[in-house]
């Protein structure tokens, strides 16, 4: 289970677009999914990852809240699933019911959207505003398998609630660790390569 922390992409980066399949059926797309949202979570996550199977439970809890407050969630699988089964669009769908998952699970199988967000773990979270300029990115809270710290979600929520109360985005913003996401044989990108 090796770690690999997430890349921080600078503050206030516009949200690249997303355009990519829902499993359970459906196209997405960001810019008109968050028209009417005060802002919008956007975490990379796969199946199998330990690190995302940890948080699971508390995601959906927080998700849920936060939806409720106009905030959106989606997710983005962007795993090679020739190498990794697991990870497949049909297990993604069964992740979904068994999880219930909240918010759209999307299937990134280029790994095009992982590369725009710069994206390097499993779980690695992003959160825009209403404007969708990124205001947060980093863990969801310092709980990891193992290291006996309770999941809450503290890091996220924190910042949404601060977006929410018209605070300024916090100073302090710890990378995500989780798995790496799984590139394709030639297609790691350079950020990745480090």
């Amino acid at each position: 289970m090796a770690a690999t922390r997430s890349t921080m992409l600078e503050l206030g980066t516009k949200a690249p677009p997303i355009q990519l399949p829902i499993v359970t059926g459906g196209d997405f797309d960001l810019y008109r999914y968050t028209q009417h949202s005060k802002g919008i979570v956007v975490l990379f996550i796969c199946n199998h990852c330990p690190y995302v199977h940890h948080i699971n439970e508390t995601l959906v809890s927080v998700a849920n809240t936060y939806i409720n407050k106009g905030i959106p969630f989606i997710a983005i699988s962007s795993n090679d699933a020739t190498k990794y089964p697991e990870d497949s669009p049909e297990k993604m769908i069964d992740v979904v019911r068994k999880q219930r998952y909240p918010f759209p699970y999307l299937y990134d199988e280029s790994q095009a959207i992982a590369k725009a967000y710069r994206a390097a773990c499993t779980p690695d979270f992003y959160f825009f505003d209403k404007q969708l300029s990124l205001y947060y990115r980093g863990q969801f809270d310092s709980s990891r398998p193992g290291n006996e710290i309770e999941v809450t979600g503290r890091d996220l929520t924190t910042a949404i609630d601060g977006y929410l109360n018209q605070e300024k985005a916090p100073e302090i913003q710890v990378p995500s660790i989780g798995c790496s996401i799984k590139w394709k044989a030639g297609n790691e990108p350079e950020y990745f390569l480090y």
